[in-house]
């Protein structure tokens, strides 16, 4: 199986970062191929413009669609998009590992996507949901929250996580014909004691070595 692990976290330190380290670890022990786009580490720039493309279709209009299913027609991305691309159609999973920031994706990751998936490429021409380009490949998203698990309840303070993470698994992952995997959340780390924190990763570890075998969600119902 080929693993393509998306990750953003600053510190290089943090429980993302152990998260990270187990996933590669687990799944090569496991004889699978892993390859990682660490965003804050290759400097990844989240904001679109014509800096995407090596190929202009309008110069005196700039509208990214039209540019991207140019481009993709041309093989007009930029190298840097090119290369992430290149990854995507050569893995089998993709896990995103990174930290719940303002309900939503880190900047760095939510413009990864905002860059990476472009129209002619991961999407477009009907292409979406279960025609979509990346039927038969499954993703997963693997995060950690700032307040505990209570707060995440459906009735909770902050609201069902599910439904926080809808826009992703839906909006995303299943809109370009991923099949979603249940997402991997570790509630507030920060607050967790090392033995917790270490039963956090070992039960992740246990989850990747059984990964191949598991069902997707249903991300319509939730």
């Amino acid at each position: 199986m080929n693993t393509l692990l998306v990750y953003w976290h600053p510190e290089e330190k943090s429980f993302n970062a152990a998260m990270r380290d187990t996933a590669v670890r687990s799944l090569s022990d496991a004889g699978h191929a892993v390859r990682v786009s660490d965003l804050h580490a290759m400097g990844f720039d989240p904001v679109s413009g014509r800096r995407n493309f090596t190929t202009v279709k309008d110069g005196t209009y700039f509208k990214q669609q039209v540019e991207e299913l140019y481009a993709a027609e041309a093989g007009g991305f930029s190298p840097d998009i090119a290369a992430e691309q290149a990854k995507l159609e050569w893995c089998d999973l993709m896990i995103w590992q990174f930290p719940l920031w303002w309900f939503g994706l880190p900047a760095a990751l939510k413009g990864w996507v905002d860059r990476v998936f472009a129209m002619g490429k991961a999407y477009g021409g009907g292409r979406i949901y279960d025609t979509g380009v990346f039927r038969g490949k499954r993703a997963l998203l693997a995060l950690t929250t700032g307040g505990p698990e209570e707060s995440y309840r459906p009735g909770g303070r902050n609201g069902d996580i599910m439904g926080i993470l809808r826009p992703i698994h839906r909006g995303i992952l299943a809109f370009t014909g991923f099949s979603v995997l249940a997402p991997q959340i570790v509630y507030g780390p920060a607050h967790l004691d090392d033995s917790a924190r270490k039963e956090a990763l070992a039960a992740w570890s246990v989850r990747l070595a059984g990964l191949e075998s598991e069902r997707p969600i249903d991300v319509g119902e939730y």
